[in-house]
């Protein structure tokens, strides 16, 4: 186990998942700028602020939003140096990242909704200043909520509107064909399980990893339905975002169209919210 000292800001959905994952094999300590987020958070370390808990930290695990994501950065960036820095805000390159905080150890890293109940699958990659071990270290850290798969930055965008979106497709078509999940959910899981693998091909993956994913995808889903016992529609809802990379996917499936371009969609919109 790494021996070293967790800090995750941001204590939302995901930030939640892998904080609850994490603090009963780690030293944790968390921030949040909104407090009744942290309320719920237990036996953890409750930094007073963003600069106090990389104060106390070694590893810095950033689960806020995309677009507060600079503000931070700017706040703390004369803090992070000799940290390894891990964000998980979509659509964020590592180059952004490192041209706030400079030549600092980044990972980025793509967890899905699976992260809470330790099935997510969660892609990663490594910035330019960071080195192999970090990459190893953020693989040990993220296989505490489910399965991890190293690959180049430049598909990361594609991991969005696969593994990250996925789900949110497969519970919205879940919600309007219940019954027919319901009657025989293999053949459905594996139906949009190979549907998926096709999106994912087209969009540049090659077929082992588009089917990786995909199967990886559609199992954490299918697990989260059976455990948590909520609606397939409570649960595309806890994927989507407004104007988010999902709601870009589910729009086109919701007038008609198939998988392969509400994955497309997805990709393109991951794509600007990048730049």
């Amino acid at each position: 186990m790494i021996d070293k000292i967790i800090g995750i800001i941001g204590c939302g959905s995901m930030g939640s998942a892998i904080i609850e994952r994490l603090k009963d094999k780690y030293k944790v300590f968390v921030y949040d700028a909104q407090d009744e987020k942290v309320k719920v958070v237990a036996g953890v370390n409750v930094a007073a602020s963003a600069q106090d808990l990389i104060a106390n930290s070694d590893i810095i695990i950033l689960a806020v939003k995309p677009q507060d994501l600079g503000i931070l950065m700017a706040a703390v960036m004369n803090q992070v140096k000799g940290k390894l820095v891990i964000s998980i805000a979509a659509g964020i390159k590592t180059s952004f990242i490192e041209k706030i905080l400079g030549e600092v150890s980044v990972i980025r890293a793509m967890p899905n909704i699976g992260a809470k109940i330790g099935h997510s699958v969660t892609c990663l990659c490594k910035g330019s200043f960071a080195k192999d071990i970090d990459l190893v270290i953020a693989r040990e850290l993220f296989r505490n909520i489910g399965t991890t798969h190293s690959l180049s930055e430049e598909m990361m965008d594609g991991v969005t509107a696969i593994s990250g979106s996925g789900p949110g497709y497969y519970f919205e078509m879940i919600d309007k064909n219940i019954t027919m999940y319901e009657s025989d959910y293999k053949k459905f899981s594996g139906d949009f399980s190979l549907d998926l693998k096709d999106a994912a091909m087209s969009i540049g993956f090659d077929e082992a990893t588009a089917r990786f994913l995909a199967n990886s995808t559609v199992i954490a889903s299918d697990l989260l339905l059976k455990i948590t016992r909520k609606p397939a529609a409570e649960l595309r809802d806890m994927v989507a975002s407004p104007k988010g990379t999902t709601q870009a996917g589910l729009e086109i499936l919701r007038r008609g169209g198939k998988l392969i371009e509400a994955v497309q969609a997805a990709y393109k919109r991951a794509q600007e919210l990048s730049k």
